[in-house]
């Protein structure tokens, strides 16, 4: 490696973050940011980085694609019997981060998950393309398998099972509605003093914000 891993850094200066200008209401805020990084092309804009912890403490993460902000609700879908599916269902506290790095810009949320209702998850699966159907239905998903061949087998034997069926959504597979308590805005500036601001939910209801140090 050229460069030690120690001399990677960047200066960040295409934005500030002032609670002047930020929205009262955090959800309005997060919708102006996400369209901010659609039109600017961030790749995989609606990716988040879903953490979730064991029944033994032990946290883990991975990226999943948002699919909606409804009523007050993040929501994204999911095989329920997989590790975050489980483990969602013995602690259902989440966070969820966003990274837009041509924006300079992160989005932390912290929340509570519950299952989405069988007509939410049935109308969703509905629009899926046809292979990610067949997918969701064949794949154990987190679970270990012998070769990328034995799930090919399984994808190949239900498209024949199935061929000229309506797909039906699984049991096992739907959604998961996260309701915030906490979000953190991140605009990247100079010298490290990047822009913090924090919502935090109160008992009435009510969003109070909060700068933060860098």
């Amino acid at each position: 490696m050229e460069t030690p891993i120690s001399e990677i850094r960047r200066e960040y200066s295409k934005g500030k973050l002032t609670q002047c200008t930020i929205h009262d209401n955090p959800f309005e805020q997060f919708v102006e940011w996400l369209d901010d990084a659609i039109i600017h092309k961030e790749d995989e804009p609606t990716a988040m980085i879903v953490a979730t912890v064991s029944a033994e403490g032990f946290p883990s993460t991975r990226t999943v694609l948002l699919k909606g902000v409804e009523n007050n609700q993040f929501i994204f879908f999911t095989n329920y019997e997989s590790r975050k599916g489980k483990q969602l269902a013995g602690n259902p506290y989440i966070s969820l981060s966003f990274v837009w790095h041509k924006l300079e810009r992160q989005v932390h949320i912290e929340g509570k998950a519950e299952k989405c209702p069988d007509k939410v998850s049935d109308t969703y699966f509905a629009t899926r393309p046809y292979k990610s159907k067949i997918g969701a239905r064949i794949s154990p998903q987190s679970q270990v398998i012998s070769s990328r061949m034995e799930i090919m087998r399984a994808f190949v034997k239900e498209v024949f099972k199935l061929a000229g069926r309506d797909i039906k959504r699984p049991d096992n597979w739907g959604g998961f509605a996260v309701t915030p308590t906490r979000f953190e805005f991140w605009q990247g500036r100079e010298s490290r003093l990047h822009d913090r601001i924090q919502y935090i939910l109160q008992k009435d209801g009510n969003w109070i914000q909060e700068r933060l140090a860098p």
